[in-house]
């Protein structure tokens, strides 16, 4: 190995090494990350080992909102390599999540050290950049948000192995920038949007650059990165896509967006990394994001500080001499100031314009997502101006540029006073101003010691100089704090073992024998923010959960938010105006759990509505007597408009255990009305996306599944496919006849989409021409039996359905004939 390939295994080495010392807080299992990282991932994570533990699909869960379509949501982690870790162990403990979390920055930061090899730039700036990348900015304050850690991370993959393959014309590498790009979006989020449009940017440079000799020279290594790479994505996305249409927030208005945006004010965080104190303990949080009704960010999400020494370097002698705009960094230095503009969204009219032109970009709430790129773009621009210093010619000066530099840092000082005391926290600013003027002169000092001596230091002194001084500044501004790292036991509701005695009480009540129609919900009515998602861990089904994406059908009717942290998060709705409702007893939701008497949450109660059946360390536990089993029989049915009924809240005066409400007619054309039926349900099984009943009835009827209606559910009868009847404004009926029966219900998430997909396409006409019967076969009703082979079965009923419902068989039929009007019904609804 020749000098200059030591020097990037000694960088390497170095940055191991400090993420190592730095990260030591989490690994060693003393504290946790906390906040989404828990309430969110964590269930995520969990869920999705005791699905591939247990054998089953983790495509439909089943635990929160009452059902969810888990393989469409961008922040379930099926698709990402968190599936590693599910695999691994049953059981993902608090360090392993957080140990895999850190380690795509780890990944990320020796992408850069790559990215600086390639372009046989010094190993320190390649040192500098990995660790500004892994341990700057929102990388290290946003750190909770694991789904934007992932896709920073792979855009660093992407991004070096981007630019080998342009650099290169190498189709190899393409294959692989492809595939990092993939994995990048698998979890759409803004970080993987904008990531996606650096690396557009990155080729659109290209190709100016280098003109049609680079443009046909890349061809064949992007069209190899575009197509491995839509075959990473596009299932993934087209599910997500069909959800997102389904959901509360299938496109973020400009306002709402406009609310997450980076006030400029928060660019003094740059250089005074604790100004608003957002991570000292004894500071009460004053930045500019204390009125939710103009910007709507937590505190931990306008930290974009990235070091000293980095921030001195693109200053000066970066702006003083003109290195940010080389022509090896040019491109990126426009897109850093891109994403700074981006970041400030209603603040500029750069973001205003983003959303109305730039695709994907009203998918998504906050501009302030923008800070993770920025973090990116700096780290790489600092490591560059770095390496600019270490190969400059002997006996460069930099002295004026320190001094505009030093200038510039005392302005931002004065600033930054000027605003504390303008809003009365002048008290609270001094000690973070004057650390961080501590700072500037600590990096002062390796500045010049880098430049005067940089040809005696070699590559090993000056890694040691780089790592010590950037990782001490980080580790110290940036490091462990109320955002980022909480004790494990804080979130012990979490863990699989947990003794929590809520819990325990309520997976107790929740519990039924083999075969029992029942299983009951529950509510964790704000019982705190690790809660709504608990029931993924301990596998009780909650009507609620914490996600931000939830099926717009549900929430309308139910009444959701993105989680419920404290009671006053619970909001009822016309259809669902308090727990003693008609849709709670449909939704089985027979237990809840309070910090504070339900009555103080729900005014409507009366005395004797709900029982008390618990009272535990965390609050009560109430019994709603009157909910009724996750599966019925019921004899008759009713027609209603489900859509009037979620604005109005009215309800047909029927009994839900002697008519089901349907919004179509029945296949098997029957009479309205209530029908009382005494039949044998039971739930034989109920697994994520499998549920099997089995039933045996005197009479013909409904058998209702009170889980949440989805297109991508498909039913059989008896191994006949039939249809899935929207039932009760949320709920799932199929029609069956007297006897005894098998019902399986499957989701088909793959065929599903597709389907839908076509549908949306091209939605099927029906024909103009239907053939009509001999006008003397009138009197017996046909119906269509289902076909042979082995093409796609019809819901065609079986002779046992004939039978009980005193129907000829299909032979007959087609002796006797029908009338049109009776065929056309028959025929579509088959």
């Amino acid at each position: 190995m020749d000098a200059r390939g030591a020097g990037y295994l000694l960088a390497a080495i170095g940055f191991v090494v400090a993420w190592g010392i730095l990260c030591w807080p989490w690994l060693s299992g003393s504290v946790t990350i906390p906040f989404d990282a828990k309430a969110h991932f964590q269930a995520q994570v969990q869920f999705l080992a005791n699905a591939l533990h247990s054998g089953q699909s983790p495509f439909w869960n089943h635990n929160v909102f009452a059902g969810s379509p888990q393989i469409a949501d961008p922040q379930s982690l099926i698709f990402s390599p968190a599936i590693l870790l599910a695999l691994l162990t049953p059981t993902p403990s608090f360090r392993d999540v957080d140990a895999y979390v850190l380690a795509h920055l780890l990944a990320g930061g020796l992408a850069l050290i790559m990215f600086f090899r390639d372009r046989g730039w010094h190993p320190a700036g390649g040192l500098m950049a990995a660790l500004v990348f892994a341990f700057g900015a929102s990388a290290a304050w946003r750190v909770q948000h694991v789904g934007q850690i992932a896709s920073l991370a792979f855009f660093a993959i992407a991004f070096w192995l981007t630019a080998r393959m342009l650099q290169r014309s190498s189709i190899l590498s393409g294959v692989f920038a492809g595939l990092a790009a993939g994995l990048m979006v698998l979890e759409p989020d803004q970080v993987a949007l904008l990531g996606g449009y650096v690396l557009f940017g990155m080729v659109v440079a290209h190709w100016i650059s280098g003109g049609w000799p680079a443009f046909r020279t890349s061809l064949l290594p992007i069209a190899a990165a575009s197509v491995v790479g839509l075959a990473v994505i596009i299932m993934p996305l087209l599910w997500t896509w069909l959800f997102a249409e389904a959901t509360t927030r299938p496109e973020i208005d400009f306002g709402v967006a406009g609310r997450g945006s980076l006030h400029p004010v928060s660019l003094l965080t740059a250089f005074i990394g604790d100004l608003f104190g957002a991570k000292d303990p004894n500071v009460e949080f004053w930045g500019p994001y204390n009125d939710p009704q103009v910007l709507y960010l937590s505190q931990n999400m306008a930290q974009v500080y990235m070091g000293a020494l980095p921030m001195l370097l693109l200053l000066a002698p970066g702006l003083t001499r003109g290195w940010l705009w080389d022509k090896a960094v040019r491109p990126l230095t426009l897109l850093f100031l891109f994403m700074v503009l981006y970041a400030l969204g209603r603040y500029t009219p750069l973001f205003h314009f983003a959303y109305e032109y730039l695709p994907g970009v009203k998918q998504f709430r906050r501009p302030a997502d923008a800070t993770f790129l920025i973090g990116g773009l700096a780290a790489v621009l600092s490591g560059y101006v770095l390496h600019r210093i270490l190969t400059a010619e002997e006996g460069t000066s930099f002295r004026r540029d320190l001094l505009i530099g030093a200038g510039v840092v005392l302005a931002t000082v004065v600033l930054a006073l000027v605003v504390s005391r303008g809003a009365g926290h002048l008290a609270d600013a001094w000690k973070p101003v004057a650390l961080a003027l501590g700072w500037f002169v600590v990096a002062g000092g390796a500045f010049l010691i880098l430049q005067r001596w940089r040809s005696a230091l070699g590559p090993v002194a000056a890694a040691v100089l780089v790592t010590g001084v950037v990782a001490a500044d980080l580790g110290f501004n940036n490091g462990p704090n109320e955002s980022t790292a909480l004790p494990p036991q804080m979130y012990d509701v979490l863990e699989p073992g947990t003794k929590n005695e809520t819990i325990a009480v309520l997976k107790h009540l929740t519990s039924q024998p083999a075969g029992s129609p029942r299983r009951d919900r529950v509510e964790l009515l704000g019982m705190g923010f690790e809660w709504p998602n608990a029931g993924m861990v301990h596998g009780f089904d909650h009507t609620l959960g914490y996600n931000p994406l939830r099926l717009e059908d549900f929430s309308e009717a139910v009444g959701t938010g993105d989680g419920i942290a404290k009671p006053a998060d619970r909001k009822f709705t016309p259809l669902f105006p308090s727990y003693r409702c008609r849709l709670a007893n449909l939704l089985g939701l027979r237990y809840i759990a309070s910090p504070v008497p339900i009555d103080q949450v729900d005014h409507s109660l009366r005395s004797g509505d709900l029982n008390l059946v618990a009272r535990t360390k965390e609050g009560y536990v109430y019994e709603n007597p009157h909910a009724l089993p996750r599966v019925q029989f019921v004899g008759g049915w009713q027609f209603a408009d489900f859509e009037s009924m979620k604005l109005s809240g009215r309800w047909p005066d029927t009994d839900p255990q002697q008519a089901v409400l349907l919004d179509v007619e029945p296949p098997v054309a029957t009479p309205e009305g209530p029908v009382a039926v005494q039949a044998d349900v039971k739930l034989t099984q109920y697994r994520n996306v499998l549920v099997e009943i089995e039933v045996t009835t005197p009479a013909a009827g409904f058998v209702v599944l009170n889980d949440i209606w989805h297109p991508w559910w498909k039913v059989e009868v008896d191994g006949v496919e039939t249809e899935i009847l929207k039932a009760n404004v949320l709920f799932r009926a199929v029609q069956v006849p007297a006897g005894t029966h098998k019902i399986r219900f499957t989701f088909q998430p793959l065929w599903g989409a597709l389907a839908e997909l076509k549908a949306r396409i091209g939605p099927d006409e029906p024909e103009d021409h239907l053939p009509l019967p001999p006008m003397d076969e009138r009197d017996a009703p046909q119906i269509v039996a289902a076909p042979q082979g082995n093409g796609p079965v019809l819901a065609g009923p079986s002779e046992s359905v004939r039978s009980s419902l005193g129907l000829v068989s299909a032979q007959s039929a087609a002796r006797s004939g029908t009338a049109a009007a009776q065929i056309q019904r028959e025929t579509i609804a088959h």
